[in-house]
């Protein structure tokens, strides 16, 4: 739904701000609290924030871990999936989540990709025909102290080579 929605909406918006938009409205991404508050024209940079409030606020009076984790999940693999295009197959493979201390107020977070980065990704898939890469995100409030860093690992292969991988799996089962 996601995809054709989005397919549709590029005659019309840039594809900057059906990203923020798609976010910020998609029921699965309104449930974590989090909004992204900023999109770069070429998905290189993103921006959100989460707010402390009655919907993530833990026991302890600080924002859910959860929450932290739900807010950042799907953003990297989103922007690979916009940035590489159709030949590409990109899915979350794994997170290790480290919390530094509470979070008391507003956090954000900086999703960055560099060129550099993406012709990398590129020419690794293009000669090993997948890849791994590992994403450090720092979730920090106001004054810039980190709450909680997390080490999202990205998977990504040319799309061709990952349906003759599912063939060959269903052969050998």
């Amino acid at each position: 739904m996601y995809k054709i929605t989005t397919k549709f909406l590029k005659q019309f918006l840039k594809t900057s701000t059906i990203y923020k938009y798609g976010f910020n409205w998609s029921p699965m991404y309104k449930r974590t609290t989090a909004k992204l508050i900023e999109v770069s024209d070429d998905l290189y940079y993103v921006k959100i924030r989460l707010k402390l409030n009655w919907k993530n606020r833990n026991y302890s009076g600080s924002i859910f871990g959860g929450s932290m984790l739900a807010a950042t999940d799907p953003i990297y693999m989103i922007q690979l999936i916009q940035i590489l295009g159709d030949n590409y197959v990109v899915w979350d493979k794994a997170v290790e989540a480290r919390y530094k201390r509470p979070a008391k107020s507003t956090i954000y977070g900086e999703f960055i990709f560099s060129s550099e980065e993406i012709t990398n990704i590129k020419k690794s898939v293009s000669e090993n025909n997948e890849t791994d890469i590992v994403k450090t995100l720092n979730l920090v409030d106001e004054k810039q102290n980190i709450i909680a860093t997390f080490n999202k690992t990205v998977y990504i292969a040319d799309k061709y080579f990952y349906k003759e991988k599912l063939k060959a799996r269903k052969t050998n089962n």
